[in-house]
């Protein structure tokens, strides 16, 4: 399975109990198909006493979500957008939006 977005890429989730947050790519899954995006599907964990974390308790950690739900984000336009590919001069391969053409 081919994800459309990469680490770090400001996203926007388009559907779902998150939608419309603006957020940036933590980790990208692309053989199950899915994104983990900062301050969105925010779940509850019990977690066990461990070296790390010598109390445990009750901690709050973003869960992963279908790469579906998120479109890139154009600072540009200020809208989710779809993305192009462009060729270079140098022969380099970028990514660019679709609305104004600003590059990623």
């Amino acid at each position: 399975m081919k994800v459309h977005v990469r680490k770090q890429d400001k996203v926007v989730v388009i559907s779902g109990k998150d939608k419309g947050k603006i957020g940036e790519v933590l980790k990208v899954n692309p053989k199950k198909g899915t994104v983990v995006v900062k301050d969105v599907n925010v779940v509850k964990k019990h977690q066990k006493p461990n070296r790390q974390n010598m109390q445990g308790g009750i901690v709050e950690m973003e869960a992963a979500i279908n790469s579906s739900k998120v479109m890139l984000y154009c600072e540009k336009c200020k809208k989710a957008t779809r993305i192009a590919h462009k060729l270079l001069e140098d022969g380099a391969k970028v990514r660019v939006c679709k609305k104004c053409g600003e590059t990623f």
